[in-house]
């Protein structure tokens, strides 16, 4: 970790207009949540709809896009990355300080919010609201691995984010049962009915296989987006 890229970064992801995306989402799910509990609608099954379609499957994703390849693409693409690489400073170092700000950026706008909403739906009942928000922290500390090295190895993160966030992850993951096993929404909704009570959360992907799939995609990105920085010409070339 290096507090000065630490710093640098955090500017750079809130100092544009990615922080109002990253606001406009959570407000959306905190709003849906208020809007539900104003209805009366607010049983376990509808809550936990709502969590795993709009709060795991749309934003968390979004989220982790906007914060992971911010963290790194436009300073890789508007060549100012050539400075701070130009500083004697451990490229693998550069790479976990800015997954670091990443993963930080979506504990706060992402675990948070969805403990919110939860709680908002349905107090402490059934653990629901603590194991969504659990769920979203570990699946957005892996989206921000991932994408955080999609903003190093191309300059087209943003677009590939995408269609690996609606294709992979929303369709292929989503309905064909052996790529769940392969999707961090799956993993992080596996974590969220580990700590829930609820009969209504069904995990398709055993927490055997989630954990160590957490831990292997976050580290191996993290790792792998170092190693490919060290080869990044100061010149701005690859």
């Amino acid at each position: 970790m290096n507090s000065v890229v630490a710093g640098i970064t955090f500017r750079a992801v809130l100092g544009r207009r990615r922080v109002l995306l990253l606001l406009l989402l959570p407000l959306l799910l905190l709003g849906l949540a208020v809007l539900l509990r104003a209805l009366g609608s607010t049983d376990e099954k509808a809550a936990i709809t709502l969590m795993q379609v709009y709060a795991i499957g749309t934003m968390l994703p979004l989220l982790g896009l906007i914060a992971g390849t911010g963290a790194i693409a436009p300073e890789i693409d508007d060549g100012t990355i050539i400075h701070l690489l130009s500083k004697p400073i451990s490229r693998p170092v550069i790479a976990t300080t800015k997954f670091a700000v990443a993963a930080v950026l979506l504990a706060l706008f992402a675990a948070v919010p969805t403990f919110l909403a939860g709680y908002l739906l349905l107090r402490g009942e059934a653990g629901i609201a603590y194991g969504f928000a659990v769920g979203s922290l570990v699946g957005g500390v892996a989206y921000a691995a991932v994408f955080l090295l999609l903003g190093v190895v191309t300059r087209h993160a943003v677009t590939v984010g995408i269609i690996y966030a609606v294709v992979w992850e929303n369709l292929v993951g989503g309905y064909v049962p052996g790529a769940r096993n392969f999707s961090i929404q799956q993993w992080a909704q596996t974590f969220a009915a580990e700590i829930s009570t609820s009969g209504f959360m069904n995990a398709t992907v055993s927490m055997g296989f989630a954990v160590p799939a957490v831990l292997i995609v976050t580290i191996g990105s993290v790792v792998w987006a170092g190693q490919r920085l060290r080869v990044l010409s100061l010149t701005g070339d690859e």
